[in-house]
């Protein structure tokens, strides 16, 4: 009865050191799989960032470093995993049951991990955060007067419909003619696309155009003269045209015919007053 007893109570603990012996096992495994996925994180962000900003060296950042040390800690917690079994189980087998182990393994584990935790914490709202300064970086340079893409915004008071007729009326009362009026949203969605309000209102005068093409033929592209008139992303409508003075430079036309196109910035002012 006795030896009975003996032998269900070293059963158990072989058990016992095999139950924590998975356990340490499933541990590495898991620590192995997260730094994995924390690599390949990196991988991503490289690829938005060419995706952002073609052309730049991309960069993996600490993405890469995390998630190899904890590829290498799981590696580690496996290897003394299978130490500590085979000892525990020498142990058991000349019936030495010794204590519960040491807690410094788990313990070490467990800091590691929240220290980990925490600086990848950090990393990512720093992250975040030079990503949201380099958008609104984007956007303000989207929405500023770009002289130097020689396209000029002004923010107008009405809708895009309603500028779009004050325009129109404008230029009638000026004798300009308007040869058409482009309704780019309206045919997207002719073919089944959303788009916000955008119209573009092409116009001239013969009178004040020849001279220009007369003088510098190339000129003929970027004329009868055109003012966008568009919605963006908060509902705000915009007034956009090309700057004389870009199109002087681009085409080289004499100073003194700046003043037959200079028009164009007195109307769209008007038109979005």
């Amino acid at each position: 009865m006795v030896a009975e007893m003996s032998l269900k109570t070293d059963l158990r603990d072989y058990l016992a050191a095999e139950r924590t012996f998975l356990a340490w096992i499933r541990t590495g495994l898991a620590l192995m799989g997260f730094g994995f996925v924390v690599a390949r994180f990196g991988l991503f962000l490289q690829q938005l960032q060419v995706f952002q900003r073609p052309g730049t060296m991309a960069h993996t950042g600490l993405s890469l470093w995390f998630g190899t040390a904890l590829i290498a800690v799981g590696v580690a917690v496996h290897v003394g995993a299978a130490w500590r079994h085979v000892k525990m189980v020498r142990q058991l087998d000349r019936g030495e049951t010794g204590g519960g182990g040491s807690l410094a393994p788990a313990v070490a584990t467990a800091i590691f991990l929240a220290l980990v935790g925490l600086a990848m914490a950090i990393y990512l709202i720093s992250v975040r955060g030079s990503s949201s300064v380099h958008q609104q970086g984007i956007e303000e340079g989207w929405m500023a007067p770009a002289m130097n893409r020689g396209i000029v915004d002004k923010a107008s008071n009405y809708s895009v419909d309603e500028t779009v007729e004050r325009l129109k009326g404008i230029l009638q009362n000026k004798g300009v003619t308007v040869f058409a009026v482009v309704d780019h949203s309206g045919e997207a969605e002719k073919v089944g696309m959303k788009m916000r309000p955008t119209k573009l209102v092409i116009f001239g005068s013969p009178k004040a155009g020849t001279p220009l093409m007369l003088a510098t033929p190339s000129v003929a592209i970027d004329l009868p003269l055109k003012i966008l008139v568009w919605e963006d992303a908060q509902g705000k409508s915009w007034v956009s045209y090309n700057s004389s003075e870009y199109l002087r430079e681009r085409h080289g036309f004499p100073i003194e015919l700046v003043a037959n196109i200079a028009v164009v910035e007195v109307l769209a002012a008007k038109a979005a007053e």
